[in-house]
């Protein structure tokens, strides 16, 4: 039995300045149906795949949470075992801190969405609504619209004419964008995204860095457009130009470090960022926030990739420990003090390095703690299956499981492996698993040999199983909603043409703020909280 803490504590170390991991094990859409406004998604199915990721130093205080159902229990014995020294686990869950007179939050990245709408408040970064843009392009007024979002958010579904331009990259590309676009200062830019918040930060690190264009953040972004009975585009190729012309980099390098100066973000030798890095003491993550591409040319080697604007917009996905440090990385002095100048505003101790990516330091590369499964033979298991020989069970996403599956093959998911074993009236003494990775596969094994199963295999998706003579079926209603613990409702049909869901969302994202406690809102250092 795992040592558990109650909520009163839990509340208290959340608070007292000190490292803390506090990782929610349910899967996606119990989450996001209601979580702590702290805690970090580390869905059970995946637990040891992404844990090393978000918590790299296992003397770390790790705190688990759940909905009381015995599952951070068992995380917190999978953590003990990789070596996860000070694990708890919240007596009673959810539902234990809402028994207490804590708040839970709806949706995903909440602090970053609340910090989102703080901005606004604090800066009181200008906007523009959908219908007066719509009336700007019908009147053929030029101005600039760039999507704050990823590339491949822009190329789904966009605003007409928008330019694909994440919110980590507008510091480095803002000028050649403006060049390409032949405009002049008096030329507005407006930043848009899918809701709110990349819409607003994206406006206001272009006025931050005090570009003299005006700078509006399309209010509401694709959901106010669609809203507002506008068409949206897809299919967009639409995005920055790759050159950065050096007459621009120099005006971009003096713009982000009078921002940097402004915040005060220190600035690393090799030997300091080495003591950081050595230091037993404390969590430090080196993140690359550079895009892919730049990444994958050249980088930092043990540096994490984390393209600036994502990280940002969504740090719960990128690292799990409270009150750690960050060192971010770019090679031009740009991208890394101007992302560095946010993150600092959203609580986290943060720096740069003296040379970006070229500077001579030891990072440790995270270790795989997943080894991979052997994959099955699709043959032989179409043969022993129809024989009944064997189980098969389908671990995809419940969402691929909907669209196809093989008839007659069940969907489970890792924690509810213990339900599917008890419903069978003979346990099976080899089980192949159906999945769509291989590591997710290993740890759904790894449960299943635990629990008395024999023999485990996988096989990569239901192709070789059809290949091999067996059929398929698509079933919209299986699993049923109640058993997608994966997948969240609460925003998933949103960009699909559902105005309700589209007006909810964005009524969740304005009233987050007043569903913050005093000491939730004490995090962040925005000149009007600081």
């Amino acid at each position: 039995m795992s040592d558990t803490i109650s909520a009163a504590t839990l509340k208290h170390w959340l608070q007292d300045g000190n490292e803390i991991a506090l990782f929610d094990v349910r899967e996606a859409g119990q989450f996001g149906e209601g979580h702590l406004f702290f805690a970090v998604p580390l869905p059970y199915s995946r637990l040891e795949i992404d844990v090393i990721r978000l918590a790299p130093r296992k003397s770390v205080r790790v705190v688990l949470t759940d909905d009381g159902e015995g599952v951070a229990e068992q995380a917190a014995q999978r953590l003990e075992t990789l070596g996860y020294t000070r694990v708890q686990v919240l007596a009673q869950g959810n539902a234990g801190w809402v028994a207490a007179g804590y708040q839970l939050f709806k949706g995903v990245n909440v602090p970053s969405k609340t910090f989102g709408e703080l901005v606004e408040h604090a800066y009181h970064t200008p906007h523009i609504s959908a219908t007066e843009l719509d009336r700007w392009r019908q009147s053929g007024r030029p101005y600039v619209l760039l999507d704050g979002r990823t590339v491949d958010e822009h190329h789904k579904m966009t605003i007409p004419g928008s330019v694909a331009c994440p919110n980590g990259e507008l510091p480095y590309r803002i000028n050649d964008v403006l060049e390409q676009a032949a405009v002049d200062a008096n030329t507005p830019v407006v930043i848009n995204c899918a809701g709110r918040t990349r819409s607003i930060l994206g406006a206001q690190t272009l006025r931050n860095l005090q570009l003299p264009n005006p700078v509006l953040a399309l209010e509401n972004g694709t959901q106010g457009w669609t809203l507002a009975g506008l068409s949206l585009e897809h299919g967009s190729r639409s995005r920055y130009p790759e050159h950065v012309a050096d007459t621009a980099l120099a005006q971009e390098r003096a713009s982000a470090e009078t921002l940097r100066q402004r915040f005060n973000i220190p600035v690393l030798t090799a030997s300091q960022a080495q003591a950081w890095l050595d230091d037993q003491a404390r969590s430090t993550f080196v993140f690359d926030i550079r895009s892919e591409q730049e990444y994958r040319e050249k980088t930092l080697p043990g540096a994490s990739h984390a393209p600036g604007g994502q990280l940002i917009q969504a740090t719960d996905q990128y690292l799990g420990v409270r009150n750690s440090r960050l060192i971010l990385l770019d090679h031009e002095q740009v991208r890394a003090p101007v992302v560095a100048s946010w993150l600092y505003q959203l609580g986290f101790e943060v720096a740069i390095l003296e040379h970006g990516i070229a500077t001579a330091i030891r990072v440790s590369a995270l270790p795989d703690s997943v080894a991979c499964l052997p994959v099955a033979s699709g043959p032989l298991v179409a043969s022993l299956f129809q024989q009944g020989k064997l189980a098969l069970l389908d671990i995809r996403s419940s969402a691929a499981y909907r669209r196809e599956h093989i008839a007659g093959v069940p969907w489970s998911i890792r924690p509810r492996l213990p339900q599917w074993l008890a419903a069978q009236s003979i346990r099976p003494e080899t089980v192949v698993l159906i999945a769509d990775s291989a590591k997710v596969a290993k740890l759904a094994a790894q449960d299943l040999r635990q629990a008395g199963v024999q023999r485990v295999e996988w096989l990569y998706g239901i192709s070789a199983l059809v290949h091999a003579g067996l059929r398929t079926q698509k079933e919209s209603a299986l699993p049923d909603d109640a058993e997608r613990i994966d997948y969240l409702f609460f925003v998933h049909d949103r960009h699909e043409g559902n105005l309700e869901a589209a007006r909810d969302y964005l009524a969740w994202e304005t009233a987050l703020i007043g569903q913050c406690t005093a000491d939730e809102l004490a995090v962040f250092r925005l000149p009007d909280t600081a």
